[in-house]
């Protein structure tokens, strides 16, 4: 599990980079600033988690268990989070009007923020850290 966790991190970060450079060169001449914005923000979550899957792989204290929730929470809540705001964000390139999947952003995020208040459940039952 903590190969998945790293190689999971890994690609959020090499997306990330990607994304963002895609952003800021190709988006730019087609987006207003609100949208690439929000284009941003997606990306500086996908880069936070990212270094946040990195980071949890190194806990030896966590069991595979806590392992796999961390896994796929992150892995959720990045597709959720980040992925429908890259959509919303270039909603105006495409055809499909991508604000019908809007309330799978804030699904996203409440599971994201539920990774962390899970890890910080796990700290804070370690007598050492």
């Amino acid at each position: 599990m903590k190969k998945k966790l790293i190689v999971l991190g890994l690609l959020f970060g090499v997306l990330a980079i990607v994304l963002g450079a895609f952003g800021a060169h190709a988006l730019k001449t087609v987006l207003d600033e609100k949208s690439l914005a929000v284009f941003e923000t997606g990306v500086r979550y996908q880069f936070y988690h990212a270094f946040f899957l990195l980071i949890v792989s190194q806990f030896n204290f966590l069991t595979k268990a806590n392992q796999k929730i961390l896994y796929y929470t992150v892995l959720i809540g990045v597709l959720f989070f980040s992925g429908s705001i890259y959509l919303l964000a270039t909603n105006s390139l495409t055809s499909f009007n991508f604000k019908v999947i809007g309330f799978i952003t804030p699904v996203g995020g409440l599971i994201l923020i539920f990774a962390w208040v899970f890890l910080l459940m796990k700290c804070l039952k370690q007598r050492s850290l």
